[in-house]
């Protein structure tokens, strides 16, 4: 299996001094605005629920 995705920026300020927080799986720490967060992956939307319909995707 492959590793995870790590983020490049803070969704807070943009920084990308981004580290691994000991809080938990898929917690992060920015050092430069000093926030913590968490990211978690929900799963793949559908034509149903807000994702492209297939008309979209051609175009």
């Amino acid at each position: 299996m492959s590793e995870r995705a790590a983020p490049f920026f803070c969704p807070y300020c943009g920084d990308e001094d981004l580290r691994p927080s000991e809080a938990g799986h898929g917690a992060w720490e920015c050092h430069g605005c000093r926030r913590a967060f968490q990211l978690k992956f929900l799963g793949l939307l559908s034509a149903t629920n807000g994702g492209p319909s297939d008309d979209q995707r051609n175009d």
